[in-house]
């Protein structure tokens, strides 16, 4: 039988799976004899089995009763207790952070009676009634699912009527008063009045909990950070601990690194006289940890003190969150903290530095997303802006956008394809929508500890909190500053990494990571300022962890390059091949006149002069190419473009034919001008385009089948090929060029273009009298080709993947089509929990290549394999390749530090687990 329930002495940190992460990080603060309120934790196991039945499983209130009873002897309080009652809070705790997502009740236990026990035993009637109040607001709201604003309205109400700013300016008579407003508010709403049994309280709480695991936002977190919707969440029953009595007692969170920038001390946000959510909601802005020394020297040497342990134990960033009663420090919490992609490169390399990790766990601490975000443009600080306000850097970046002042508006206007920049008071979890689809966050309230800093920074959103000097009016949908008014949709821009808010566009420059890649460390540190350190620091780290990858990976890492630009590029950032050269983006433009003549042509000599006008061309083309990729090798693809992107269309040709014959007959014409000679071809013509058009081009006349129905068409660009190579070989270089057959289905389809090339290579060796060899080999983008990997390796001498063809024919879903039609519906129904073509479906597409991998291995073991789908660069999909077993990875320029990147981390993980 499970056992749902563990005291905080039972756990530890490697127990996420079933204590969740804030109960496993409870229970390991414990083991290491920090200062944690005693308490205990219902496992991720009883919400599934209540997720599953949807009733909580009967042996759990027994449980909870037990755990309560041990709570209350170690304590010598009772829950409810008229005299000296205990009082718990009851939190979500997942086993991956999901900030702000899931609910928390605080000073569960409290009713009519035992907020006077409490006013006795604190001495302070203020506090008592403070802390009832503010249960049964967050009880209304989260268990009850009454409206958030209708307690804030009232509490609103009572500050205006009694003359005060805030609510820690209220009287203990006034608080009681609110307490009478807001059990009427609960009586209104819900057809009940609030529950006064301690237990029932409780009970309720984790249910409600519970329940907030499946919310829309939280599910839409759950999504956009690709987290299981199946994990469930625990709940943690903690005895509470008080910062709001008084000004010795108070609360905070801080980060034992800039979670910002990763620079080194102490950062974090502290409230004197306030609780928990008083700090993550922003509703005040906050004190720092040197105000918070100043203020109790003492809890902060205690602080400081945890913080360092903490840091050495988990050898990472710690976020924590800290309380202080009467000047007795509690530790309510503390995790492996999110960082920005920044910080995130700083302080791997500060511990390795630090001795306290090595440079392989460095290299798992960062991420290809995160190096991403580090190449992205930043703005000029040489342009001229109009500084509007400066508030807190929270998430860097540079963010430009039109102001949006709710959360459904930045839905609806980025879906339109508007850049939006979400500007709020403060955010909240419900803004979260809002906040995935804008390019930045704005906020007036909040420190870098509040919600918007914490969700933001750990999405990757640009981000500045805590700009005091904006009077945002989300009912106006105006912010102003000074005697300045910002309309929503006036365009403004946010730096998160100077905290800077600017009216109107700003200009943006290379980032100095792409400085870096582009010019090598030495250049890119000598544009630096001097004075900017922390820059020059990122920048050595990045270098630092990519050379390590590079050192450690297993996949070569190529690219996809159609020209001698994007070749040269490629290599610059370090790809050690071309992986996908697509040949028929060379016959766009004025050439596409040329493969239309050959496509159409009914005369040998018509198609062999079109062939003759297309050699040079193409030989040039790989020349170039060959060159920048000299001694690296160079996968090209024959021509592979469904038919009707080199056919003109069929609509506008028919309409053009229609009307030329109405003007001939309305005019009479005579037959044998040039423009009865023009209607003639054009007839001609959509006799052709008729003939051979295609409902579905995308599963039609392309790829080989084209290349064997179209006389010519590869044997001209093998000739090309062959001789772009032989003459580079006359210069003395080293080419590499690889013919790769599109869209193999059968085996002898590869048999019959690879004797035409054999024919055609020996033919220009021979006649250039040097040695050629130019390996053929097969796209594996059907089904079909993947199943019958042991024939198609018979006649290939290496396979690459085309994962995006291979996504679409094995779910038959049409990219193009079905990515805006029926995706969101799909991901929000669980069908789907990210696009197939943003990240490669292990179950069904992976499938088809691990058989392929092993098929093809398995007839020739000495068989190259790579993939050249955009897959190649995504992070998830570069792990799967390598476990398994493929020889490279291809992706776009962009993507080749990421991917090289993820490399070394998935040789790094592959070593871990094969060292356990």
């Amino acid at each position: 039988m499970a056992r749902y329930v563990r005291d905080f002495s039972e756990g530890n940190k490697d127990q996420k799976d079933l204590l969740g992460g804030k109960g496993a990080n409870l229970a390991e603060m414990t083991r290491l004899g920090l200062p944690v309120p005693p308490g205990f934790i219902i496992t991720t196991e009883a919400c599934r089995a209540y997720m599953a039945n949807g009733e909580l499983p009967p042996e759990l209130r027994v449980e909870v009763t037990m755990a309560v009873r041990r709570l209350e002897d170690s304590l010598g309080r009772s829950l409810g207790d008229f005299h000296d009652p205990l009082l718990v809070s009851v939190r979500s705790g997942a086993k991956f952070s999901m900030p702000g997502m899931m609910e928390t009740v605080l000073n569960i236990g409290l009713n009519d009676a035992s907020v006077l026990g409490l006013a006795k035993f604190s001495d302070d009637e203020r506090f008592a009634w403070d802390s009832y109040r503010r249960l049964i607001q967050m009880f209304g709201k989260t268990v009850l699912d009454i409206d958030g604003d209708r307690f804030a309205h009232a509490l609103d109400a009572m500050k205006t009527d009694r003359g005060v700013a805030a609510d820690t300016e209220l009287s203990a008579s006034d608080l009681q008063e609110l307490v009478t407003q807001f059990k009427a508010i609960v009586r209104e709403q819900s057809g009940r009045d609030f529950p006064q049994h301690p237990r029932e309280q409780l009970d309720l709480a984790i249910t409600a909990v519970f329940n907030s695991w499946n919310t829309d936002r939280a599910r839409l977190y759950r999504r956009r950070e690709r987290i299981p919707h199946d994990l469930g969440t625990a709940v943690n029953v903690v005895t509470m601990v008080f910062g709001n009595l008084g000004p010795t007692s108070g609360t905070g969170v801080c980060f034992t690194r800039d979670p910002s920038t990763g620079r080194t001390g102490d950062y974090g946000d502290y409230l004197p006289n306030a609780q928990g959510e008083d700090v993550v909601a922003g509703i005040r802005n906050t004190l720092t940890l040197a105000d918070f020394e100043q203020l109790d020297p003492t809890s902060y040497a205690e602080l400081r003190q945890a913080m360092r342990r903490l840091e050495t134990h988990y050898r990472d960033l710690c976020d924590i969150e800290f309380t202080v009663e009467r000047g007795k420090l509690w530790m309510l919490q503390t995790r492996v903290g999110k960082r920005t992609a920044g910080a995130a490169f700083r302080i791997a390399t500060q511990l390795v530095d630090e001795h306290l990790i090595t440079l392989d766990e460095a290299l798992d601490r960062v991420t290809g997303a995160q190096l991403s975000k580090l190449m992205f443009p930043q703005f000029d600080s040489e342009a001229e802006r109009t500084l509007l306000a400066t508030g807190m850097s929270a998430s860097p970046g540079a963010a430009v956008g039109q102001a949006v002042f709710d959360s459904a508006t930045a839905q609806e206007w980025a879906a339109q394809g508007k850049d939006v920049i979400l500007v709020r008071r403060e955010t909240n979890p419900d803004d979260l929508g809002g906040m995935i689809a804008a390019v930045g966050v704005l906020t007036s309230r909040g420190g870098k500890t509040s919600h918007a800093a914490v969700v933001a920074r750990g999405m990757g959103t640009t981000c500045v909190v805590g700009a005091d000097a904006l009077v945002v009016d989300s009912v106006a949908r105006t912010m102003t500053v000074g005697t300045r008014v910002v309309h929503e949709g006036e365009v403004i821009a946010i730096d998160g990494s100077s905290g800077e808010i600017f009216l109107g566009s700003v200009p943006v420059v290379p980032s100095p990571v792409v400085d870096y890649l582009e010019e090598g460390l030495e250049a890119a540190l000598a544009h630096l300022p001097q004075e900017d350190g922390e820059t020059a620091e990122l920048v050595s780290a990045v270098d630092r962890i990519l050379t390590h990858a590079d050192s450690v990976r297993r996949l070569h890492v190529h690219a996809n390059a159609d020209t001698a630009p994007d070749a040269r590029r490629a290599r610059t950032w370090g790809a050690q091949g071309i992986g996908l050269c697509r040949t028929e983006h060379m016959f766009l433009g004025e050439r596409r006149v040329l493969i239309e003549r050959l496509i159409l042509a009914t005369q040998d000599a018509e198609r062999q002069a079109a062939l003759d006008a297309l050699l040079p061309l193409q030989r040039a083309d790989f020349t170039d190419i060959l060159e920048q990729m000299d001694g690296l090798p160079c996968t090209i693809r024959l021509i592979d473009p469904p038919l009707h992107e080199f056919l003109p269309d069929l609509t506008e040709l028919s309409v053009k034919v229609a009307l030329a014959a109405e003007q001939a007959e309305r005019e009479g014409l005579p037959d044998d001008d040039d423009a009865a000679a023009e209607r003639a071809r054009d007839v001609a013509l959509l006799a052709a385009v008729r003939r051979m058009h295609e409902s579905n081009p995308m599963l039609g006349l392309r790829g080989v089948r084209l290349g064997l129905v179209v006389p010519g068409l590869f044997a001209l660009q093998i000739r090309a090929i062959a001789e772009a190579a032989a003459q580079r070989v006359q210069d003395g270089a080293d080419p590499r060029p690889e013919i790769m057959v599109p869209l193999v289905a059968s085996v002898m389809e590869l048999h019959l273009v690879r004797d035409e090339a054999e024919r055609i290579l020996a033919e220009v060796a021979r006649a250039q009298d040097v040695a050629l060899h130019i390996p053929i080999g097969a796209m594996i983008e059907l089904p079909r080709a993947a199943l019958t990997a042991d024939r198609i390796a018979g006649a290939a001498e290496f396979f690459s993947f085309g994962t995006n063809d291979l996504t679409q024919t094995t779910w038959g879903f049409s990219r193009d089509d079905v990515e805006s039609a029926f995706f969101p519906e799909y991901t929000e129904r669980g069908v789907l929990n990210v696009s197939p073509f943003e990240t490669i479906d292990t179950n069904g597409v992976g499938r088809l290549v691990r058989i392929a991998v092993e098929e093809g291995r398995s007839a020739r073991p000495d068989l190259t394999i790579g993939v050249c789908g955009e897959h190649g660069g995504d992070p998830e999909s570069v792990h799967f390749f390598d476990a398994v077993g493929l020889d490279y990875v291809s992706c776009s320029p962009f993507r080749v530090p990421i991917a090289r990147l993820e490399a070394g981390r998935a040789a790094v993980a592959a070593g871990a687990s094969d060292s356990r």
